[in-house]
């Protein structure tokens, strides 16, 4: 397994957390709104792995605006690491996997890539562009034997959430507008990317998986 992050830091310590569990992984720097570490990280990779068998494109940026707001850099900065970023981490893969003639790519897209959420502009389209960048890549290298689908998620429990779902009202306005009535954890999301990323979905491609709890059938 080939581990990567903003920093090499980061990235070395999810890699001891793999090691620690009975795994093996090396750990690797990337910023993905930077084409050229993209490259220098998949090359590192290859030369140590040798090929690559499944991407799971899970670098995003998310934020609150309410569209009057929004500023030019808002635009930039998320459009830079979630549109950006990832199809030309998904074009680093794909030129491994096109040649070796198989291959899972997995996007992490979101809810907000489905229906409009206020303030959420900028993160709506950002999601949206990821959505239609996993179609087109499946149409394109399917034939290869690569797959490329997206998961996309409801609100997520997680460090980077904690502040707002752990105020009340807030949680109460987010669970108000899912189905099941919670939010989802980490681990729901998992769920469905290891489902993607295996053989029992060898025939699914171009696919946006809702883990939304319902929010998107209303």
């Amino acid at each position: 397994m080939a581990v990567t992050a903003r920093s090499a830091a980061d990235a070395a310590e999810v890699a001891a957390a793999v090691e620690a569990a009975g795994g093996t992984a090396t750990a690797h720097a990337v910023d993905v709104a930077d084409v050229e570490s993209i490259r220098r990280a998949f090359d590192e990779i290859v030369a140590r792995h040798g090929r690559i068998d499944i991407l799971v494109a899970n670098a995003g940026l998310g934020d609150n605006h309410p569209a009057l707001d929004v500023t030019e850099h808002d635009w930039d900065e998320m459009m830079a690491v979630n549109a950006k970023g990832l199809f030309f981490t998904a074009q680093a893969a794909g030129r491994v996997m096109v040649p070796q003639g198989s291959g899972r790519i997995v996007a992490i897209s979101s809810q907000a890539s489905l229906v409009g959420i206020r303030d959420h502009a900028v993160y709506c389209a950002t999601k949206g562009a990821v959505n239609q960048v996993v179609r087109v890549l499946a149409l394109e290298w399917g034939a290869s034997g690569v797959t490329v689908n997206a998961v996309a998620p409801t609100f997520i429990r997680t460090p980077g959430t904690a502040e707002r779902l752990d105020r009340p009202e807030y949680l109460q306005g987010v669970v108000d507008r899912i189905p099941m009535g919670k939010v989802g954890s980490i681990a729901d999301v998992a769920g469905a990317v290891v489902y993607l990323a295996s053989d029992a979905a060898a025939m699914v491609n171009g696919v946006i998986l809702p883990v939304d709890g319902g929010w998107t059938a209303q």
